[in-house]
């Protein structure tokens, strides 16, 4: 049977505390949103963050600015990820390396990361909110929305987590292999990125498992 299309107009204009409110007003304070950064790239970690709010009605105005990271610019990201460390009950970003996305798949490895971000959550989570991802090894229950770091704030809150960790760690990796842009690229496949691979070959950060398009395809 096909899967039902998702109704874009449910998306709000920015993040809301629907999903948040209800599971609070039925005796959960504890909801970990949990979203990933990097599951495309060709280099570097799958990262994922898990986030945990205060029961605080009022937070859709302290982290008013606080959107899905990939439509926010990286001196907001990097502004918002100190508002929202400030803010958590707690925090936890994990990471899934190059050679376990080739070993187990990347949806696997995944959730992985995620496993590694909710295990740092002291205290533990009450409810998983989670952007379109099962999680079902952790044993807590779980709300897996289509679009959730554009419907759900601490959906959205673990999305800038994870980017921002995830671009410094990229940042890093650079230092350790110059020549491949992932300062800037943050190891997705760019054309320039993918001629360096072709030129200097595959280095430890790279997932040897995904398919290089030649650096031609996108310029013609």
């Amino acid at each position: 049977m096909a899967r039902a299309k998702f109704d874009r107009a449910l998306i709000p204009p920015a993040p809301t505390l629907h999903f948040e409110q209800a599971l609070w007003a039925a005796g959960l304070p504890r909801l970990a949103g949990v979203d990933e950064a990097g599951r495309g790239a060709l280099a570097g970690p799958v990262a994922a963050a898990a986030v945990i709010l205060p029961p605080d009605p009022n937070l859709i105005h302290t982290l008013h600015g606080v959107r899905d990271s990939k439509e926010m610019p990286a001196k907001a990201r990097t502004r918002w990820a100190e508002a929202i460390r400030n803010t958590a009950t707690a925090w936890g970003v994990g990471f899934a390396e190059a050679e376990e996305i080739d070993d187990l798949g990347i949806v696997p490895a995944t959730r992985l990361a995620a496993m590694r971000a909710i295990a740092q959550l002291r205290p533990a989570p009450q409810h998983l909110l989670i952007d379109a991802l099962s999680l079902p090894a952790t044993g807590l229950p779980e709300t897996s929305l289509i679009k959730g770091d554009a419907r759900c704030l601490s959906i959205a809150c673990a999305s800038v987590m994870a980017k921002t960790a995830r671009d410094a760690h990229m940042r890093t990796l650079d230092a350790r292999h110059p020549g491949y842009g992932w300062a800037a690229n943050k190891g997705y496949g760019t054309a320039a990125h993918r001629r360096a691979i072709l030129a200097l070959g595959y280095t430890v950060a790279h997932r040897r498992t995904f398919t290089l398009k030649p650096p031609e395809a996108e310029e013609i």
